[in-house]
């Protein structure tokens, strides 16, 4: 069973930076499509963008293109948010996720991260 640990979240102000990262456990983190979820206060749970296996492909939700990168790093089984010219309306729970049914869906997520943007 993988485990996922989201770190790195905390306060910033607009503008500002933050890199989240997601610790996996077990050997076989490589093989898995990972996602990062965000959901802000009273909201649903949301897409925030996703990478490959090897980390050659992604996908951002539109809010958050041009601002957010996605990486991985197989060597450390971890994954990475960065997070740039961040604005209050990304204020949310971040999470990431694993499709370790490889069938397209997420079925392992982490606990979250607070992630709070001042204006």
């Amino acid at each position: 069973q993988v485990h996922l640990v989201e770190s790195g979240g905390g306060f910033v102000q607009a503008g500002g930076s933050l890199r989240l990262s997601c610790a996996a456990s077990g050997r076989t983190f490589s093989r898995y499509r990972m996602g990062w979820f965000r959901q802000a206060p009273g909201k649903e749970r949301v897409f925030v963008g996703s990478i490959s296996t090897r980390g050659t492909g992604t996908s951002y939700a539109d809010s958050v293109k041009g601002r957010f990168t996605i990486s991985r790093d197989n060597a450390k089984n971890t994954g990475y948010l960065q997070m740039n010219s961040l604005k209050p309306e990304d204020t949310a729970v971040y999470y990431c996720a694993a499709d370790t049914s490889l069938d397209g869906r997420y079925d392992v997520w982490g606990q979250g991260t607070q992630v709070t943007v001042s204006s």
